[in-house]
Formats: structure tokens, sequence, C-alpha cells
């Protein structure tokens, strides 16, 4: 096996574990997860969660530091997060009522998720 598959297979593996760890941080703060890995044409958004009228937009990031996972947060991957998000909000019956927050979630190795709050607002 070449090295650079074994290499992407094991930065995907990482990626799904920090999703999964994400989701669970969230579902402890009451979050109900309602999609992962929403994809459109125009983007991704890793994890949408909801708790009452609130939907969070989550970009989860494994890396070795906070630091690193909000640099790796580009205005370029917000920009396609919102708009994945905005064509999720339209399908929702009562969207007009739904507050949105686009959160991060940093993971890191051997330690808790860390969950940051409004690290965009469009």
């Amino acid at each position: 096996m070449a090295e650079g598959a074994s290499n992407r297979r094991r930065a995907y593996r990482k990626g799904h574990r920090g999703e999964w760890l994400a989701a669970q941080c969230l579902r402890l703060k009451g979050f109900r997860i309602v999609a992962k890995r929403f994809k459109t044409k125009s983007g991704e958004v890793d994890i949408i969660a909801r708790r009452g009228k609130l939907i969070l937009m989550v970009e989860v990031k494994a890396r070795d530091s906070v630091e690193q996972a909000m640099d790796a947060v580009t205005q370029t991957a917000l920009r396609r997060i919102e708009a994945a998000g905005d064509e999720w909000l339209i399908k929702q019956k009562n969207y007009a009522s739904l507050s949105i927050r686009y959160d991060l979630i940093a993971c890191l190795p051997r330690r808790w998720p860390i969950h940051i709050p409004a690290i965009y607002m469009p």
C-alpha cells in the first residue's frame, strides 16, 4: 500500500472519530444531532445540532491544539459551511423562527473535545 493512501486513511479515521466525539459532547449538553456530514454542491457541515429553537452548524477539527483547530477554519470554509447550512435551513418548516449559530469543536489528543461557540457571525 502506498504511504499517501495510508496517511489519507489515517486522517479520515481521525476525523471520523473526532466527529463522533463532538456529537457525544453536544448530546451531553442537551443537543439533538439532526444531521452529520450534511453535503451540498456549495459546501458541507460536519454536524447540525438542535436544542429548542437554537440550531448549531458545527465544524469539527481534530488537531494537536485549540489554536491549530481555529487556524484550520478559513474564511472560505466558513462561507461553504454557511451556504450548506442555509440549504438545510430552507428545508425546515419553521426556519424563520430558528436561531443559527456557527460553532467549532476542537478534538485534541487524549482530551475531551473543546466546544467553542460562535466562531463566525454572518
